[in-house]
């Protein structure tokens, strides 16, 4: 894991600045917790947890992710998954679905249909279309691999049920809290969404999930 991102403190006084409720977050959670926004820096690794999360409880996925660590040996890359078969991954506890999109995966990083190192390049929207061509890889995978493992800065992702269920505990709003609202967040909290969304997950969760 590295440091926190190094825009932290600069987004932090904003965001204070701009809201009252954040300004109280950011009080509230101090430093060392704050630092749970780091990067692996391991975008393959980083995909497969996600993919391995979908749709399932944070516990599940971490139960079933371990599984899958100790069938890849503790190297989780492209090579060794590539090397797996079907059936070894998918007793791990994983769906047929899931288990095609890790395939995948390795398959495109190992003949280079997909490239990570054009990631940085992009614009976040750019980066979001290109991540979400791979395999069981939608719009919120993608924002949370912006999110955690290039810890872009302006990252709001509006299909989080945390971050919807963190909006409607802070602001006294109803779950879901209109769309307008959550619009006129964004904007708020722009260039520094990205920061916002995890004092948001932290009022709600003391161990916000890391990919």
């Amino acid at each position: 894991m590295s440091e926190k991102p190094k825009y932290w403190n600069t987004a932090k006084k904003y965001l204070s600045n701009k809201d009252k409720v954040m300004s109280l977050l950011i009080g509230k959670y101090k430093s060392p917790s704050e630092a749970v926004l780091t990067s692996r820096k391991d975008i393959f690794f980083s995909l497969c947890k996600s993919i391995i999360g979908q749709q399932i409880s944070v516990a599940a996925a971490n139960s079933i992710f371990s599984k899958f660590q100790k069938k890849c040996k503790n190297k989780i890359n492209a090579k060794t998954v590539s090397a797996l078969s079907t059936s070894q991954i998918k007793s791990c506890g994983l769906t047929k679905q899931k288990v095609k999109g890790i395939k995948n995966l390795a398959k495109q990083i190992l003949d280079k249909s997909f490239n990570p190192r054009l990631i940085p390049k992009m614009s976040d929207e750019d980066a979001i279309i290109y991540l979400s061509q791979l395999r069981q890889i939608g719009r919120w995978s993608a924002e949370m691999i912006l999110l955690f493992t290039y810890n872009r800065s302006n990252i709001w992702p509006i299909q989080d049920i945390g971050l919807l269920r963190g909006i409607s505990k802070n602001y006294k709003k109803k779950y879901l809290p209109p769309e307008s609202y959550v619009k006129l967040l964004n904007k708020r909290f722009s260039p520094y969404c990205s920061v916002a969304t995890w004092y948001l997950w932290r009022s709600i969760d003391p161990e916000p999930i890391q990919y």
